[in-house]
């Protein structure tokens, strides 16, 4: 299989998890961690609302289910799948973890600190270098998330 049609299967199951976050009132944004053998390490949806947690955002919850069954916070071998852009928190997350690979959806206009509002990974505060691929199904990631905000506002 060609990478491409790779992330194109996982965006997939991370915009599953996204819509399994939206059925339970939690903003539709789902995370899966991979490694590079392609070993499913993570899957989860935003939890903040469930939890009660400001950090349960997707990326936070997968970097931490992934940790505890690697039993390492190095993640370098591992590939994140987002269906969103990562905020401030949760780039600042990555960085940490030394992500090997991030591939999200669609851009954050409001908050996204890998490419849109700002570029943390390539900041002078970055001590490590995060590999980027944006855009995988980024119409049905945009599209998810603009149907739900459309039918909470109605």
């Amino acid at each position: 299989m060609t990478p491409y049609i790779i992330h194109r299967y996982w965006m997939e199951k991370a915009l599953n998890q996204a819509k399994l976050a939206g059925e339970i009132g939690e903003v539709p944004v789902g995370a899966i961690i991979v490694d590079h053998q392609g070993n499913l390490l993570a899957e989860t949806g935003n939890r903040k609302e469930t939890n009660q947690d400001p950090t349960a955002h997707a990326e936070m919850l997968a970097i931490r289910q992934a940790s505890q069954r690697l039993q390492t916070w190095h993640l370098n071998n591992c590939t994140l799948y987002v269906t969103l852009e990562p905020c401030p928190m949760c780039t600042g997350a990555l960085i940490q973890s030394r992500l090997g690979l991030l591939v999200y959806g669609c851009d954050e206009p409001k908050s996204g600190t890998i490419r849109t509002v700002m570029n943390l990974p390539d900041s002078a505060c970055s001590n490590h270098r995060l590999a980027v691929i944006s855009g995988i199904l980024e119409e049905e990631c945009r599209q998810q998330l603009q149907q739900w905000f459309r039918e909470r506002r109605h």
